[in-house]
């Protein structure tokens, strides 16, 4: 059985705060509770968004912290990193791409797939002709091998009309790409800071909460000029995989008010 711990969207800072939440408390919360919890994990998969601007001084801290979990990490690219900067600062698998902070692992229960949905310079994703041509080379040597796909954007409309303006643009090419292998068994998809679970093209997905803060639930009158994070408490995933079932618990690992700085 393979057991990971998945985390999206610490938006990290060395100092101050991301909309009233502090990131340095939240992400200290999250790695004390799952070395508390669940050393026994294999991977702690972190989906993108692992810092809030992208500076030299937020990923050194970053790393820093991140060092203290007892479970290795697995760092994904968001739109909000700074992709080169990114590369040298967060330790990456042997099998990344050279251009892209795209790589697989291989474990007993199958083929964990890590993608690079960034567009420069946008908080839209894409995924281009180099990435799609790596992940079908990828998906054609794994075979009947289950293989499970994490990724930052995604690649369809989840019915959130704020942040479904901010998917990938090319992700029906994406879907039809995926649609032509039985081995991809799920999708795990962070950015839009709610949890989410459905199907596409028969394929299921889950999204994350943030480990830093929530997105509300859609209203008609929501818009991004009266955006407000949602009172509600940070989760991660506990995964577990077992010939090819799959089991996603979402975990609260502090309240809410456990660094809130303003409301």
């Amino acid at each position: 059985m393979l057991k990971a711990i998945w985390m999206s969207d610490p938006h990290f800072m060395q100092e101050g705060d991301v909309m009233g939440h502090d990131p340095r408390v939240r992400l200290q919360a999250a790695v004390d509770h799952i070395n508390r919890h669940h050393v026994d994990a294999s991977y702690c998969i972190i989906s993108g968004d692992m810092v809030n601007r992208g500076t030299h001084a937020d990923y050194g801290a970053l790393r820093k912290l991140l060092n203290k979990l007892e479970v290795p990490f697995l760092p994904m690219v968001g739109n909000h990193d700074e992709r080169e900067l990114f590369r040298t600062m967060l330790p990456l698998p042997k099998s990344c791409m050279a251009d892209f902070v795209q790589y697989s692992i291989s474990t007993s229960d199958g083929l964990i797939v890590c993608l690079d949905t960034q567009k420069n310079l946008s908080d839209a994703g894409e995924f281009c002709e180099e990435r799609l041509a790596w992940l079908q080379d990828t998906l054609q040597k794994a075979a009947d091998i289950p293989v499970y796909i994490f990724m930052h954007h995604p690649p369809m409309s989840l019915g959130l009309p704020m942040q479904d303006t901010a998917n990938m643009e090319n992700g029906d090419d994406f879907l039809e790409l995926l649609s032509k292998y039985d081995s991809v068994k799920y999708l795990f998809i962070g950015h839009v800071h709610r949890p989410i679970s459905g199907t596409v093209r028969g394929i299921p997905f889950s999204t994350m909460r943030s480990i830093l803060y929530q997105a509300p639930a859609p209203k008609p009158d929501w818009n991004w000029e009266s955006f407000k994070p949602s009172e509600e408490a940070p989760n991660l995933g506990v995964l577990t995989i077992e010939s090819a079932a799959v089991n996603l618990q979402f975990e609260q690992f502090c309240n809410f008010e456990v660094g809130v700085t303003s409301t």
